[in-house]
């Protein structure tokens, strides 16, 4: 029995991790992170339970990348800490993986095995093939993979090529012989399924950049994924095209821009590169500057010259500022403040939205049809994405002859199982979201979270004094001081009907406090009384918090 196990990324964007088990043999591909949602306050980041994992840790023997964005390799620090085991991937993918481990000052005794396309490994009884793909990543790969039920292709991200010359070209004739061997399932990227045609090709997009820095009076910043080298690439064309220097901004892209210039993926003569403390040196229209922070993070280089904070780039009128990325669910609201803050200082700003300034990786439908008819497969599993993707891109399916009885859609923890009776879904294994807060790998759960929504919503109220233990007085106190929720001179009713509450409640107990009642219970009841009443007498819930000392 083959069986085909989600622990991430089925079901949201981001968080990707897949198993793929037969019998005594499981290897894993991808170990991906998302970023935490609104509700979660305070987390960094979110990466996959891998329960299921440490349960049949015996039977992990490896762990496949499909590229090197975050959504798939952010995880491995946790993942490899866990289970120790030989990690395939890319040259560049791999190269990113142990520049992240050594940032995290953890560097495990596995073996990194670098994998190029067409190679073929064996993780017995298992022959996975690489496919090259075209993504807004260099060394992405699609997975053919030989079991003893039958061929599965996982395309992991992809789009189709708009030209063979393009760099890392998705190898469609490849695609195509897998189904003239025939393909038991296909498991696709779904990510952009919601939308109709083709996506932009590379010339189409270089053309229009090339026509925005050529417009740009003075100087030129642009904001891209640090991952994406076909388009720093393409911006190091244009500045020499148009004689300007370029200036690479953040850590992450200064990081890419060494790997990939080292193995020679990126062509850039030394002397156009500026450093970026000299970047006053040169004349507004010579000036072209690749960074970081299309996404709002708060603290990228780009969030950090729109609030007037960054070290060398003041902006200023004349400087026109592309967003060269598309937003990410969920970034919606920090990419519009860093546009507001950027139009406020003068800048000119383009963006997807206003202009063709981004190619997506994912495929549109029209590719993802190419897809499907390349491989002809008996049954199709969508994936990476979030539920809505994963249904459209199953309807798409049914669409092209795949019966819907043979089309599964699949969430996290959702098993399909190939046998000799064919394919199903069977049963489920146990999956959720681990919360990493900075050292604090899931510590923090629900009740943590719904303290700090109370204490942001709410703010927080605590209540101190010292009591006789003999006999149950109050010596010190009640005294309250409050967090996020103001006693100010239109509230001072609170404090004192506060205390008079406090001392009801101390009085009431105090024989049971003589007696030698815990402690805790006075604190509880005391916490239940003063919600009640800031309930009643401002329509507010902060939270309590009793500070009792006996003597």
């Amino acid at each position: 029995m083959l069986k085909i196990i989600p622990l991430g990324g089925l079901g949201e964007i981001g968080l990707n991790m897949m198993v793929i088990e037969y019998e005594d043999t499981i290897f894993v591909v991808d170990a991906g992170l998302m970023f935490p949602e609104e509700y979660m306050l305070g987390i960094d980041i979110v990466i996959p339970d891998m329960c299921y994992l440490r349960e049949n840790i015996t039977k992990v023997k490896g762990l496949i990348i499909t590229h090197g964005h975050e959504d798939h390799i952010g995880a491995i620090p946790y993942f490899l800490k866990q289970i120790p085991v030989p990690v395939y991937g890319s040259e560049f993918t791999l190269s990113i993986v142990k520049n992240k481990l050594d940032f995290f000052g953890f560097f495990p005794n596995v073996s990194f095995n670098r994998v190029n396309y067409g190679d073929t490994i064996t993780i017995d009884p298992f022959k996975i093939e690489f496919i090259c793909v075209s993504h807004s990543i260099i060394g992405g790969f699609a997975l053919a993979i030989d079991t003893p039920v039958g061929k599965i292709v996982h395309t992991g991200d992809f789009r189709m090529s708009h030209s063979p010359e393009e760099l890392n070209a998705t190898d469609v004739s490849r695609f195509a012989k897998c189904g003239e061997e025939g393909v038991l399932a296909l498991l696709s990227d779904s990510t952009n399924v919601e939308k109709e045609g083709y996506t932009m090709s590379n010339q189409d997009l270089g053309e229009s950049l090339d026509n925005f820095v050529a417009a740009g009076e003075g100087r030129v910043i642009i904001a891209l994924f640090a991952s994406n080298v076909a388009r720093i690439q393409q911006l190091v064309d244009i500045a020499l095209k148009t004689g300007r220097k370029v200036v690479f901004d953040g850590r992450s892209i200064l990081q890419t821009v060494a790997v990939a210039r080292e193995l020679g993926y990126l062509k850039c003569p030394e002397n156009m590169i500026m450093d970026i403390k000299k970047i006053k040196d040169l004349p507004d229209n010579e000036v072209l500057v690749i960074t970081t922070g299309s996404q709002g993070e708060p603290m990228s280089a780009l969030s950090r010259m729109a609030t007037g904070v960054h070290r060398h780039v003041v902006i200023k009128r004349g400087d026109s500022v592309i967003l060269s990325s598309k937003d990410i669910p969920g970034n919606e609201k920090p990419i519009a403040n860093i546009i507001n803050n950027l139009y406020k200082r003068g800048a000119d700003v383009v963006y997807n939205k206003v202009a063709q300034v981004h190619s997506s990786g994912h495929a549109h439908q029209e590719e993802l049809k190419l897809m499907i008819s390349l491989t002809k497969p008996e049954y199709f599993i969508p994936v990476h994405g979030e539920y809505r993707h994963l249904l459209v891109h199953a309807r798409l399916a049914e669409k092209l002859g795949i019966p819907k009885e043979r089309s599964f859609v699949v969430e996290d923890g959702g098993v399909v199982i190939f046998d000799k009776q064919g394919g199903r879904i069977s049963g489920r294994v146990n999956v959720g979201k681990i919360l990493v807060d900075g050292k604090g790998i899931g510590d923090v759960g629900r009740s943590v979270l719904k303290e700090r929504h109370q204490l942001s919503k709410h703010g927080l109220v605590i209540v101190s004094m010292v009591m006789d233990e003999e006999t149950g007085d109050i010596l010190s106190g009640p005294d309250l001081v409050s967090k996020g929720f103001v006693f100010n001179a239109a509230t001072g009713y609170l404090v004192d009907d506060a205390q008079c509450v406090i001392l009801e409640v101390v009085e009431d107990m105090k024989q049971s406090l003589i007696e030698g009642m815990d402690t805790e219970i006075l604190k509880n009841r005391l916490t239940r009384a003063l919600k009640e009443y800031f309930s009643f007498a401002i329509k507010r819930k902060p939270m309590i918090l009793p500070v009792i000392i006996r003597v």
